[in-house]
């Protein structure tokens, strides 16, 4: 009994040694061997996608110059910008004065915007300037928080993006968001019902570049700041604002988008550009959503206005609906391909990871990095040997 019981329990065993045993005999040179292909070697094959679009009938930087024109055209028709109203006088008031850590001052200031409208930011100028500095637009994202993150006093200190920026040596202005902070509607935060009564006519996105086109008027109004190099970067909210920002207006000269939303196309939750309560980015175009049909312009021909000034996108694969994030990437690539027919390869980046919706530390160093090569002086980011 002790002995069939020993077989009993070492039969598996038994039966795969006969299998292996088997298989040997019958292909001696492996199973493998004589199940697969052998592998070629070939040229890269081209990549092809949707987006391919972007430069359709375009061969030449003189081809692709004509076209931009279209499609600004097209990009100001998407967000109503005919319908924002005339600027006003800015009317500069500082509400409050801090000294952070001995490194900068941060100032709570307003400003006019419209008629009878101030905005408020967080403005940070480094203590020890010597001469014009580089400034940067921190636009943040939809959280209770709105720009007081962004001056790191409450919220997630990895989206503190004007205390980080100022300890690096720039002047950054961080605004509120137009239904946020000083201007919560009644009907709660970023809610646009208000808005969109008031200028029926007009987008939140269009408002949202209106009022941020001002904050680049508020940091060109301080002698202290190189005019030639004004940046944006943002988180979410703020990641697309910087986007919509930097190819609305040109004074930019770089621009960073972290984390921000989907594009229309290959996107299951097109709707939410134009939702019917709440946050209304695009209302005008609902009707066209809800049959089916798409704007004439996308994501990747308003970002490829910023070209070619440089543009980084961060992203993450796990930030939303899977397919549609690996499409972000197909999209940057033609994005790239601008760059690279305007010959400024060099100003175009992306990185994509797997940490969600965030900042994370490496995303951070990118980001700011970054900012460095493109907007401060060229031997602030050299590097150089040591000698002996």
């Amino acid at each position: 009994m002790n002995y069939l019981a020993n077989i009993a329990s070492n039969l598996p065993a038994i039966l795969a040694c006969i299998a292996a045993t088997l298989l040997s005999f019958f292909y001696p040179n492996g199973l493998l061997a004589q199940t697969s292909k052998p592998r070629l070697r070939s040229d890269p094959p081209r990549i092809e996608s949707s987006w391919d679009d972007l430069l359709e009938g375009v061969i030449t930087a003189e081809d692709w110059a004509k076209h931009r024109v279209l499609l600004k055209q097209r990009y100001l028709e998407l967000i109503r910008d005919q319908h924002k109203p005339a600027k006003v006088p800015l009317e500069l008031r500082v509400h409050e004065e801090m000294e952070i850590d001995g490194i900068y001052r941060r100032f709570y200031i307003s400003y006019q915007v419209e008629a009878e409208e101030r905005a408020h930011a967080y403005l940070g100028i480094p203590i020890a300037l010597n001469g014009k500095a580089p400034a940067v637009v921190a636009l943040h994202g939809t959280t209770a928080e709105g720009t007081k993150q962004t001056a790191g006093i409450n919220g997630n200190p990895d989206k503190a993006f004007l205390d980080h920026l100022c300890r690096r040596g720039y002047i950054v202005i961080a605004p509120e968001h137009f239904v946020s902070g000083e201007r919560i509607p009644s009907q709660g935060p970023y809610d646009t019902t208000a808005f969109h009564t008031r200028h029926p006519e007009w987008t939140a996105v269009g408002k949202f570049n209106f009022e941020h086109s001002i904050a680049i008027d508020v940091l060109l109004s301080r002698d202290d700041v190189d005019a030639e190099n004004i940046g944006v970067m943002g988180h979410s909210l703020g990641g697309h604002g910087s986007y919509y920002l930097a190819a609305y207006d040109d004074r930019l000269k770089a621009c960073v988008c972290n984390c921000g939303a989907s594009f229309f196309r290959h996107n299951q939750h097109v709707e939410d550009w134009s939702r019917d309560k709440w946050y209304i980015y695009l209302k005008p175009i609902r009707p066209l959503l809800l049959k089916g049909e798409l704007p004439d312009i996308d994501m990747h021909e308003i970002i490829a206005l910023i070209a070619p000034r440089a543009y980084l996108d961060v992203s993450a694969l796990n930030d939303g609906v899977p397919l549609t994030q690996r499409q972000r990437a197909l999209m940057l690539l033609k994005i790239a391909d601008v760059y690279d027919l305007i010959g400024k390869p060099e100003n175009f980046s992306f990185f994509i990871h797997g940490r969600g919706h965030s900042a994370p530390h490496e995303s951070r160093e990118l980001i700011y990095g970054f900012l460095d090569s493109h907007l401060k002086p060229i031997e602030s980011t050299q590097t150089k040997l040591i000698g002996r």
